[in-house]
């Protein structure tokens, strides 16, 4: 495999992880059970650049212009960037052959980035400890990212098999 079909791989890897990871958030929707909000991702992210980085409520903050899009953009940006994390850390034999352990760990370790970035960045506090209900919020993200994880796998069991 060479370097830039490598490359790509590993970015279809991040996106059809984010893909099945929108898919278990979609199930978790029709439950009735809250999901992420990318309009308010798409705000925070679109905020620094006006130098604003932390907020007291993203909910609170003004608009920015096509935050929903800004949103969705990043969090398949940084399900992309999180895969080619993995496959730094692995190497491309597990691009060619991968295992899920390290895919599910690394899924797993990548909810550090919402509880103790994103969250309190946001104003819902470090590790969701501003919610009202934070230790949900917390096994919540947890389990979002462990389905990441496994999405990660999937994704690299499937271009593998091609």
């Amino acid at each position: 495999m060479d370097s830039i079909q490598g490359f790509g791989t590993v970015v279809l890897i991040g996106v059809a992880a984010t893909a099945v990871m929108d898919a278990w958030l979609l199930l978790l929707a029709r439950l009735g059970i809250p999901t992420t909000d990318w309009r308010l991702v798409g705000r925070w992210v679109g905020s620094m650049r006006q130098g604003r980085f932390a907020h007291a409520s993203i909910a609170q903050a003004p608009a920015v212009r096509r935050e929903h899009a800004l949103g969705w953009a990043t969090h398949y940006a940084v399900g992309i960037a999180y895969a080619l994390g993995l496959a730094a850390l692995t190497g491309a034999a597990w691009v060619r052959q991968p295992v899920l352990l390290p895919a599910l760990a690394f899924g797993l370790a990548s909810v550090a980035m919402p509880l103790f970035v994103m969250q309190p960045a946001m104003g819902a506090g470090f590790a969701a400890s501003r919610t009202a209900t934070p230790w949900r919020n917390r096994l919540r993200a947890l389990a979002n990212h462990g389905v990441f994880g496994l999405g990660l796998y999937a994704g690299a069991a499937a271009l593998a098999s091609l």
